[in-house]
């Protein structure tokens, strides 16, 4: 008996895509802007960064017109090279967005792109979260159907599959039939990359900044009517089985439509990788029980799941090693009672109070932890032994940060990235993104320049 055709994923995925409208994405529109206030926040807390101010400087000379606005900076840049710039800001700290099921950090190759692109076009703010809501859809969807194995072979999978979120996104803003979102996201399949080995470096945000900028192209070339096979993803030698296996389609379109990706978006209290967001809970609890006397602590053991061993039983050289670390993670908690930019600076990392705290740090596994889990047990000098076990920490689906929390966030993201932007005035944009009959123009009025002409002919 002769097996079904395996649906195009492209093709089904443009289908949707084309078909939605604010109409059916509405009530997803207060997650949305959460997810972008979030994505200013951690963009504008890198402004000012090495890493950023060397990836402009590389771009500024093969820039076009300046249209498009660079997160933090006066001086706009042509749209590929501001959709790279504002992805690399966004995710350079590890202090975005985090989708549970993936570890997929939606809001940076998705908004980047967009962003960008309605600076160059007359789109509304509902045109704008419309499609960004449909690309971050686009892009778990995609991810879900890999996991984990895909993040497990090596792939980094906010790269990977970011470049499709992006891709349909732009598509959609640039009112692309079905067939052409389709061949946009068969041509973002042949340019997405990116590996976990580099995430301890800035070599990864070069991936998150190519998953923008690139997904962007594939719309445009699709727009000039760029074509791509209709398998690229799902075909025998497509994109899944060449970076993971076979995809799971029924997670792929497991109530399209219906239920949305967005809605499971998660935001970060700590600059660090999510899987240590409990160790450094646990450590806090731990801080006010020995009365912040850290003197007396013989050895701490940190008890999680292979993941976080995987992901944070490391030495520690830099401050990027800091972000992925357990030792660093539970030398913040205890002795420093605080998980903020300024401590996982490098300044911070160096410290020899630091070093000495991290010396006394044993990770091990407990099988039976979930993912996201962490069991922190001091051993005092006077043989007391005190033990704080989180599953849920702050910021997770079930302890949820508060627009309040994302505010302060962005506020905190202006002063430690050296911003001279609003933070008010980008707080007060987010939230009335949806009312904007020009999402473009707001966008250009949040830079300082501009933002003073605005409050000068007022």
């Amino acid at each position: 008996m002769p097996q079904d055709p395996i649906p195009s994923v492209s093709k089904t995925l443009a289908d949707f895509v084309a078909s939605s409208s604010w109409a059916n994405v509405e009530a997803q529109s207060g997650e949305a802007r959460r997810s972008i206030l979030n994505f200013f926040a951690t963009a504008l807390g890198s402004a000012r960064d090495p890493v950023v101010m060397a990836a402009m400087r590389t771009l500024a000379p093969f820039s076009g017109a300046g249209t498009s606005t660079v997160i933090g900076h006066s001086q706009p840049m042509d749209a590929l090279c501001a959709s790279f710039l504002n992805a690399i800001s966004a995710n350079l700290l590890d202090f975005d967005d985090t989708h549970p099921e993936t570890i997929i950090h939606p809001a940076a190759p998705v908004a980047a792109a967009i962003f960008a692109l309605a600076e160059t076009r007359n789109l509304s703010g509902r045109e704008v979260l419309t499609a960004f809501i449909l690309g971050v859809d686009v892009e778990c969807r995609i991810g879900n159907a890999v996991s984990p194995r895909h993040y497990a072979r090596g792939w980094h999978i906010t790269s990977t599959c970011g470049i499709f979120g992006a891709a349909a996104a732009c598509a959609k803003l640039l009112g692309l039939p079905a067939e052409g979102i389709a061949n946009a996201i068969g041509i973002a399949a042949s340019q997405s990359a990116g590996n976990v080995e580099n995430l301890p470096s800035a070599a990864k945000n070069v991936s998150v900044g190519n998953a923008a900028r690139n997904g962007l192209f594939a719309a445009l070339l699709a727009q000039q009517g760029y074509e791509a096979a209709p398998g690229a993803i799902e075909g025998p030698l497509g994109w899944a089985r060449t970076m993971g296996d076979e995809p799971d389609l029924f997670r792929l379109f497991d109530g399209l439509g219906k239920r949305w990706e967005i809605a499971k978006n998660t935001y970060k209290p700590y600059p660090a990788g999510i899987v240590f967001h409990s160790v450094i809970d646990a450590c806090l609890l731990l801080r006010e029980r020995i009365d912040r006397n850290v003197d007396q602590i013989e050895f701490v053991t940190v008890q999680g799941s292979a993941l976080l061993l995987a992901r944070g039983d490391r030495p520690v050289n830099n401050e990027r090693d800091a972000r992925v670390s357990i030792h660093h993670c539970v030398a913040c908690g205890l002795l420093l009672g605080a998980a903020g930019v300024t401590e996982f600076a490098n300044e911070t990392v160096v410290r020899p109070d630091i070093v000495q705290l991290r010396q006394k740090v044993r990770a091990a596994l407990d099988a039976q932890m979930p993912a996201g889990a962490a069991r922190v047990t001091l051993r005092l000098l006077s043989g007391e032994v005190l033990t704080e076990t989180v599953v849920s920490p702050r910021g997770s689906q079930a302890a949820p940060l508060s627009d309040r929390d994302l505010e302060e966030k962005l506020r905190d993201g202006v002063r430690t990235g050296q911003s001279d932007w609003d933070a008010d005035r980008v707080i007060d944009a987010v939230w009335r993104f949806d009312t904007s009959d020009d999402a473009g123009h707001l966008l250009r009025s949040l830079r300082p320049a501009l933002a003073a002409r605005d409050t000068s002919s007022n």
